[in-house]
């Protein structure tokens, strides 16, 4: 997987990052509340760490980590149906070989969650010491699914408690005696474990472009921030270098439906397609997405195919990406009156999007450490 590491840190170094103008990662407000999470954390017995399922490294905290290392931790990597099966239980034996207990999961599943929250109390059980009441926090940077499994964990716990209990935890301050209220959901009793219902939503470490483009390809990063046509530039260099688009041969002689451009409805089922809260799809909008899903896979897989030119060469792997924007065009039905700029962030967007919601297949944009 070396090779996998440099192509990663060559793909991030590319001339549509240098050209894309310089990015500031990070609104000034940020760091107040990264201040004020820290200090509730000295009343967190337990720290459930959320991350990315795709990018089990690049959305840690790392200013975080010395903070909490000293404090009992589940690795949480969420949105495990969005990451790549074959080798997900690798990532989570490599942390479990770092002594670091993690798990793998979906929290909108309460079987998945509820598995979540039986290690947590595991974990808290062990511990020897006078305090009747525990505390659970749950942190992590954004967009990684910390409010989805704050709300799968109160639905548990109400249905365990019904009739839930104020909290009363000693707070850290300068006066000896002072408690605090700190709302939260009970979830066991002997001891009494609660988990705060507010989560933690930490500033991401940025130390390169890299992990930069990672986070933002995921959604933890504003896509304003760095710009949605870098962003899917970024995506296509990844499926590019990884040649992920051979995957799809199969569609290559298929006879593609010629569908209507689209109506207002049709974009907007589109661009919602990442809600707030999860909703049905009835049976049209499912089939409607699935025939857009393979045009695009087709589109690019004609055009990887078709491309003539070295992989390795910057210069040659930009062109098949501009081709291969140009292209898409087409199969996401944009009408011709649009102006190119206008069309190409429209193509950036939609692509994307159909990244996120794993209509592109499972990925895990992270390398395993030392392995090869």
């Amino acid at each position: 997987m070396g090779g996998r590491a440099q192509m990663g840190k060559r793909i991030a170094e590319m001339g549509f990052n240098t050209s894309g103008g310089v990015i500031n990662w990070f609104p000034g407000h940020m760091a107040a509340a990264t201040r004020a999470i820290r200090d509730r954390l000295r009343l967190a017995d337990l720290v459930i760490e959320v991350r990315d399922a795709r990018i089990p490294l690049s959305s840690a905290n790392e200013d975080l980590q010395s903070l909490i290392s000293y404090k009992r931790r589940i690795i949480a990597l969420n949105k495990k149906d969005l990451a790549n099966p074959n080798i997900m239980h690798r990532w989570v034996h490599h942390f479990e070989s770092c002594k670091q207990d993690c798990l793998s999961m979906n929290a909108h599943n309460k079987s998945s969650v509820s598995q979540l929250l039986a290690l947590a109390e595991l974990k808290l059980k062990e511990v020897i010491s006078r305090e009747p009441t525990l505390l659970v926090m749950v942190v992590g940077v954004p967009n990684v699914g910390k409010s989805s499994l704050i709300n799968s964990i109160h639905q548990i716990a109400n249905s365990r408690f019904p009739v839930q209990e104020k909290i009363k935890h000693a707070t850290v301050g300068p006066l000896p005696g002072v408690t605090q209220d700190i709302a939260g959901y009970k979830i066991a009793n002997r001891p009494s474990i609660y988990v705060l219902d507010t989560p933690g939503v930490l500033v991401p470490s940025i130390p390169d472009i890299e992990t930069g483009l990672k986070l933002a390809l995921t959604g933890a990063v504003k896509d304003s921030v760095v710009g949605e046509e870098r962003i899917a530039q970024y995506l296509l260099a990844i499926l590019n270098s990884r040649r992920t688009p051979l995957h799809w041969d199969r569609l290559a002689n298929e006879r593609m439906q010629t569908t209507p451009e689209f109506d207002g409805r049709s974009e907007n089922i589109f661009a919602d397609s990442i809600p707030k809260r999860r909703r049905q799809l009835n049976v049209s909008d499912a089939l409607y997405i699935e025939d857009l899903v393979r045009g695009v896979q087709r589109t690019l897989y004609l055009t990887f195919k078709d491309f003539q030119g070295n992989l390795e060469e910057e210069g040659e792997l930009e062109s098949l990406i501009d081709a291969q924007l140009t292209a898409l065009r087409k199969s996401f039905r944009i009408p011709s009156r649009r102006a190119c700029d206008e069309a190409r962030t429209m193509v950036s967007k939609k692509l994307v999007t159909l990244f996120r919601t794993g209509k592109l297949g499972p990925f895990i944009l992270d390398n395993l450490p030392n392995s090869s």
